[in-house]
């Protein structure tokens, strides 16, 4: 059983940054999680991501997403990477 680290990261944005933002965090394919605050710091909206689960089940959401940005000025998102245990001998 290998063992993850899980690291967390926060972006300040814009709304109408927000759906460009998450598609280049989905791209990059280590995040186990993506969620979106206000500027109260209340969760509006959380993404759970496994390996699997990106290509058209992710669509959906970025649709809603896109209804979301309409109506925040500022958001956090908070993104929840893994980062592999590194192979002995490298």
């Amino acid at each position: 059983m290998t063992e993850q680290n899980t690291r967390s990261e926060e972006f300040q944005i814009h709304g109408e940054e927000l759906v460009a933002k998450i598609k280049e965090l989905v791209r990059q394919g280590n995040i186990r999680r993506i969620s979106i605050r206000n500027e109260e710091g209340r969760i509006l909206f959380e993404i759970p991501l496994t390996w699997g689960v990106v290509g058209a089940l992710v669509a959906p959401q970025l649709a809603a997403l896109g209804a979301i940005a309409a109506l925040i000025s500022k958001a956090s998102i908070i993104v929840e990477r893994v980062d592999e245990p590194e192979k002995p001998g490298k």
